[in-house]
Parts: C-alpha cells; structure tokens; sequence
C-alpha cells in the first residue's frame, strides 16, 4: 500500500468520527476509537509509540511518544483544542526526524469544522505517491494543510 493511500484511509475515518462525535471530547478519546477504527479496516496502528532521541553517543527513550504511527510509516498526531499552534506543526516535523519516517498528519478535533483542523506534514517525503513507499529520495521539509 502506498504512504497517500494509508493517510487518506486515516483522514476518512477520522472525518467520519468527528461527523458523529463532533469537537469537544479529550484527544485519548479520538485517539483510542481512530485506532480502532483503523485496525478495523485492516491497518496495523501502534499507539502512544515512544520516539528515541540520540544524542551524545546515547539513545534517550524518554524522549517523545508518537498518538499513533499507523503501517510503520505514518505519524498521526492528535490535539482537541479550540486552534492550532505553531509547536503543533513544528512537534510533528521533530517526530518525523527523529523516527525516519516520511509523512505526519496532525489532526485537531477541537475545531467544528474538521477539515480546517487537518495537516499533512512532510519530510523527505517523494512528490508522487506512485513511488514504492521504501525508496523514497530526499527533498526538502514542506508542510501541506488540506482545505
């Protein structure tokens, strides 16, 4: 499966649960039923992964811990809160580096609308999807935010 088709499964069903949940409930709420919800159509989805920091020659593991990383290569970070800030994007992008991995999105169900609560963070990430997800050349950070 490839990495866009693994986000877009996660922005559908966090969509559908926000249509029947609507903004408000604390972020481990979404954060188990997203999960469930997921693993439900097929999905391998790790929860509260804790994300190593190496530094000095010495693996740190108290470092951070990933909402959920779903098919080891998308970081799904949750908020529920009335906006987004700056550190959001910026905690994501940290996360992304440090696992290795390609592609994050952040996820806010605090917002009515759920679609102005949506971004679509990336490292490294190829800019066609229709490369295999392992051989992905670099490019440079960007931050997208889907409308």
């Amino acid at each position: 499966m490839l990495i866009n088709e693994i986000s877009g499964k996660v922005v559908d069903e966090a969509l559908r649960l926000h249509e029947e949940l609507g903004p408000g409930l604390l972020e481990s709420v979404y954060e188990v039923l997203l999960c469930h919800r997921l693993q439900r159509r097929g999905l391998k989805v790790a929860r509260q992964v804790t994300i190593s920091i190496r530094a000095d020659g010495i693996v740190f593991d108290e470092g951070f811990k990933a909402d959920l990383i779903v098919e080891d290569l998308v970081i799904v970070e949750l908020k529920s809160t009335d906006q987004f800030h700056p550190v959001h994007a910026k905690q994501l992008l940290t996360y992304l580096r440090l696992a290795d991995k390609r592609l994050g999105l952040l996820i806010n169900f605090g917002l009515p609308l759920l679609k102005h609560g949506i971004k679509r963070i990336v490292h490294n990430l190829p800019p066609s999807d229709s490369l295999p997800t392992s051989s992905a050349p670099s490019a440079p950070p960007r931050e997208t935010s889907i409308t």
